[in-house]
């Protein structure tokens, strides 16, 4: 498994990590489907296994991925595992329990103490402010990063990481935030992450980066030959694109090409990775891997392209950016 230095954490970290935001299984914001189906436990359980065997030890999940299930899974299976052969990331910032926001700093203190308890441990290598809506005027930043100062202080976590879906976002507030680590949306169909201005400021202050969503959940691979519907509770139902049987079949076609063009063993998920590689130096993808099969996959995508074939890959689905 190739590792990538993380930027400043000088960390050393798998180019394809693992995300288990689909480890917490389905569930619901309100009315919002914000979880994922289709799980089998045994199966995400093995897949952790399977991941530190093939040398994908990072691992990247959230205080409210099913409710802290995907904190819990992994906790589990640390306790088999040496601490330090995992770099262990998790979020606050989506769940405001009795309060008005969930960056309240007494939710964030609540919130970190209660992941570091579902997972095990008494250091987090990596603790992210899930997004950045932080009220008007940021107004709700301050007190929460005064915890989190006081927080790394006490050893309770390492380096400090934004994550939003609009890069835009994470560009305005990392002045203020100064994270070790940013986690953009990223994959072959945004162009976000450079025109945003992102990419430049990941340079400058050699951060490390963490593509979330690099296979749009799986659309990218182009496996869909009908449109396909989700239950409630998963995220996909949320995606116009899984219903659209034009998009499909434009996916569908993009897939060839990539694995016309691509080398190797697991082609499509490879240019898609590889694509997002070859952005930054400092940069991982965060795969959902929830079966050893798709550890196997992701293991054998971990590599950046030559510039020339990553760009080619990337103006192939420029019709598909809007």
């Amino acid at each position: 498994m190739e590792q990538i230095r993380f930027g400043r954490t000088e960390a050393k970290v798998s180019a394809v990590s693992l995300g288990t935001w689909s480890h917490g299984g389905p569930n619901l914001a309100g009315t919002r489907s914000v979880g994922w189906s289709g799980g089998d436990p045994a199966a995400e359980r093995a897949s952790l296994l399977a991941a530190y065997e093939a040398g994908i030890t990072h691992w990247d999940t959230a205080d409210v991925y099913g409710d802290g299930r995907s904190e819990a899974l992994i906790g589990e299976v640390l306790r088999e595992l040496p601490r330090d052969a995992v770099f262990l990331a998790t979020k606050t910032g989506w769940d405001p329990g009795p309060y008005e926001h969930a960056y309240h700093p007494r939710q964030v203190a609540s919130q970190l103490e209660g992941s570091l308890r579902r997972l095990g441990v008494e250091q987090i290598d990596l603790y992210y402010l899930h997004h950045c809506d932080f009220g008007p005027g940021a107004r709700h930043l301050d007190g929460a990063l005064e915890v989190l100062a006081r927080a790394r202080e006490a050893g309770k976590f390492r380096h400090l990481g934004l994550s939003d879906w609009d890069a835009r976002k994470i560009v305005e507030h990392l002045p203020r935030v100064d994270p070790d680590v940013v986690q953009p949306y990223g994959n072959v169909v945004t162009d976000g992450y450079r025109q945003s201005g992102l990419a430049a400021l990941v340079a400058e202050r050699d951060l490390g980066v963490a593509f979330f969503s690099p296979l749009r959940h799986g659309l990218l691979l182009g496996k869909y030959d009908a449109p396909r519907r989700f239950d409630a509770g998963d995220y996909r139902a949320n995606d116009p694109w899984f219903a659209d049987a034009d998009v499909l079949a434009r996916l569908r076609d993009h897939r060839d090409a990539v694995a016309a063009l691509v080398d190797g063993p697991e082609p499509v998920l490879r240019g898609l990775v590889g694509a997002l590689l070859t952005e930054s130096p400092s940069a991982c993808v965060l795969l959902g891997q929830r079966n050893p099969a798709q550890v196997a996959a992701a293991a054998a995508a971990a590599a950046p392209l030559e510039p020339q074939l990553a760009r080619r890959i990337w103006e192939l689905y420029a019709d598909l950016r809007s």
